[in-house]
């Protein structure tokens, strides 16, 4: 993937982008040309014929010669462990939400937005208004995407929510080490196989 088509993965993380709102509101822009490509590339994947699916991925779908490469490159390492680390990060936002300081981080966002003409408990009921269902960014969006990033500044809702989601993580990744650790090897040898065929 291209560096400058790379997206931080949590950008929205606590609410409203800044550098996002004023164009996009709430909606992530348009994908980069490496994410175009990729997902070209999937479309072109369902678009093949029966058989030729079946003999490279097989009847389920993870066998045939997708299965025959896989091992190949790797021998019998399980595939790397995403779901240690999705439920960990979300496990982790949820609990840090309910710490004293974000409530009252958000309850000042929520104030803040109140005095401004709108009416949320949260950046997430924001971004989830019905009202953003729209084929594009609408200029009400824009203006209440606007108005969510200038009262998390003046809740101090990113910095005081990150810091208490750091702490929750820290504890997680103690108590799950050894899961992680283990996800952490699988990936690794994955990635160092397909090194192996890219530099090949």
């Amino acid at each position: 993937m291209d560096a400058r088509d790379t997206v931080p993965p949590n950008l929205r993380r606590y609410g409203a982008d800044e550098a996002e709102a004023v164009r996009h509101g709430y909606r992530p822009p348009p994908d980069p040309p490496s994410v175009v490509r990729r997902n070209r590339a999937w479309d072109e994947r369902d678009a093949l014929s029966a058989d030729v699916l079946r003999a490279a991925y097989g009847p389920s779908g993870k066998g045939g010669c997708l299965k025959t490469a896989q091992r190949q490159l790797v021998g019998d390492t399980a595939p790397p462990d995403h779901q240690a680390f999705n439920q960990l990060t979300g496990t982790a936002l949820e609990a840090s939400r309910r710490t004293p300081e974000v409530r009252g981080a958000l309850r000042a966002w929520s104030t803040c937005m109140a005095k401004a003409g709108f009416d949320y408990p949260d950046p997430y009921a924001a971004a989830d208004d019905e009202r953003w269902r729209t084929p594009e960014p609408t200029p009400a969006e824009r203006a209440t995407a606007r108005a969510d990033v200038a009262c998390q500044k003046s809740a101090r809702l990113v910095k005081v929510w990150a810091a208490a989601e750091t702490r929750v993580q820290h504890r997680l990744i103690q108590q799950n080490a050894d899961r992680l650790n283990e996800a952490k090897a699988r990936k690794d040898r994955w990635l160092a196989a397909a090194r192996r065929v890219l530099n090949g």
